[in-house]
Formats: structure tokens, sequence, C-alpha cells
């Protein structure tokens, strides 16, 4: 089974386990405002994001989004990770944190852990961040990780511009 550990988180695969924590996570202010809605309300809801996103990403992939749990006590705080998305010319690095965590250092020491992994691990020749214009932690985070902003980009016609940043190997 997958595990990347850092000095004081460990990163593993989503599974069932966890629905529970994911309706949490996906139903905060902060991840609604700054992600999206991905309609999971509920257990069964978790589960149904579980298998077509993460899940299926870890199939077709051998990556995706990871439950980020601290290592003394395995309590899940957020999630982090790397993402192919079709829309996309490289994957991308997403992450997300309950509020209770958020501004101590974990943004940071899970995605360098998913940097590194995906740059040297995975080789992969690139890797891509994207937020809203508001979202001014997760630039920061993507800024502080090496990542330069390229400018906009639109991942469907529908929705409003993001602010794409790219990190060379």
């Amino acid at each position: 089974m997958f595990q990347l550990e850092t000095p004081r988180l460990r990163l593993t695969e989503l599974s069932a386990a966890d629905a529970a924590f994911l309706v949490e996570l996906l139903n905060c202010p902060t991840f609604l405002a700054n992600i999206g809605d991905k309609k999971v309300r509920n257990s069964e809801d978790a589960l149904r994001y579980l298998a077509e996103g993460p899940q299926a990403s870890y199939a077709e992939q051998g990556y995706g989004l990871w439950r980020v749990a601290l290592r003394d006590g395995d309590t899940p705080i957020g999630i982090c990770g790397l993402i192919r998305r079709a829309v996309l010319p490289a994957t991308d690095i997403g992450f997300a944190l309950l509020p209770a965590y958020a501004g101590q250092g974990y943004g940071y020491e899970a995605a360098r852990a998913c940097c590194d992994y995906g740059l040297q691990v995975l080789a992969l020749p690139q890797l891509l961040g994207i937020t809203d214009d508001g979202n001014i932690a997760s630039q920061r985070l993507l800024e502080k990780l090496g990542l330069r902003y390229e400018g906009k980009v639109a991942l469907y016609a529908d929705e409003p511009e993001l602010r794409l940043y790219t990190l060379n190997r």
C-alpha cells in the first residue's frame, strides 16, 4: 500500500474508512469557496467521490489525492496529492486541510512530499498548480514549493479562469 512520511505527517491512500472525514473536509466553507462543491453530503456520496476520484486515479495513474494524517495518532487532517486531469497538459498538485490545521506548515510539508515524489520517484517532467484569484494562501504555498505563475487557464467553459503555476524537473 502507498505511503509517504514526513516528520509530522503520513500520507496514504484514501479508503472507505475515510468517508466521514471526507464529508467533513469537502463541506468546510474554505473548501467550498476555494475548490468547489463536490456534492458530498453523506457517507454514500463520499464513497461515490472516492470511487470516481481518488481510487480511480490510483488505478489509472498509480497516484492521486492521498489522506494526510498526523503521524502521532493517525488523525486525518486533509488531503494532498497529484492529479492527472484531461483538461491540463501535465499533472497538478492539489491540497486541502481542515481549518483547525491550516497555518501550521502542514500544507507545505504534505505538498513538498508530493512534489518530491512526483518529480523524483515518478520522474514527471512537470508539475502544475491551479488556484483561483482569491485564494492567496494556495498561491503562496505553490510559490513556496517553487512553482511559477504562468498566467490564466480555463478548465471548463462554464467556470472562471484559474491561475496556472508550473514547476519543471
